[in-house]
């Protein structure tokens, strides 16, 4: 799991005041179930491309940012 701080952090830098024990707990979860999607998708564009490396432009192209 993630670490509770950096999410805490990363709630608080997008204007949140307060975010509950729980609350924090769950956009961990979440973040990380994200996280894991990205990552099989950015694999599967690295094959496609015939790498086995993951580089930042299939992040961002699977995260519909490229």
């Amino acid at each position: 799991m993630l670490p509770l701080a950096s999410i805490e952090r990363i709630a608080r830098k997008a204007g949140v005041e307060r975010i509950s024990a729980k609350a924090v707990k769950e956009l961990a979860k979440i973040v990380e179930e994200l996280g894991y999607e990205l990552a099989l998708e950015a694999a599967q564009v690295a094959r496609h491309a015939k790498r086995k490396t993951i580089l930042a432009k299939d992040i961002k192209f699977v995260a519909g940012k490229s």
